[in-house]
């Protein structure tokens, strides 16, 4: 019987850390053509940009309290008649956001949310 429910916890568990900090991205409604990708045998030029927001949650990541907005971080790099090429969005805890997840005994749990592109114009 223990042996049952530590089976059924250790399944949960996995479950919550599998579902936790989860950040979704739509450039839908950006009103500007963003491509994750360049051609390769003619790589874009323009001005290179890279922004880093913080994304935190709450509860072992279950509950976002705050998360990068992808329209107001990309809205400051282009204007009219651009586009944005190769964008690269990284997501990764520094040792400041590990060490405040650690002190918070799983109670807060920051994110560093990096977001690299190269502004093309048209």
């Amino acid at each position: 019987m223990i042996r049952f429910l530590d089976m059924r916890g250790s399944v949960l568990v996995l479950a919550l850390a599998l579902s936790a900090c989860a950040l979704t991205l739509d450039s839908r409604h950006l009103g500007v053509p963003v491509s994750l990708a360049g051609s390769a045998a003619r790589p874009d030029s323009g001005a290179p940009f890279r922004v880093t927001k913080r994304a935190v949650y709450l509860l072992l990541g279950l509950v976002p309290v705050a998360q990068p907005n992808l329209e107001d971080v990309l809205a400051g790099q282009v204007g009219s008649g651009t586009r944005i090429s190769s964008l690269r969005v990284k997501v990764r805890s520094r040792w400041s956001d590990l060490l405040i997840t650690g002190l918070t005994l799983g109670l807060v749990v920051p994110r560093s949310v990096t977001f690299e592109g190269v502004v093309v114009g048209q």
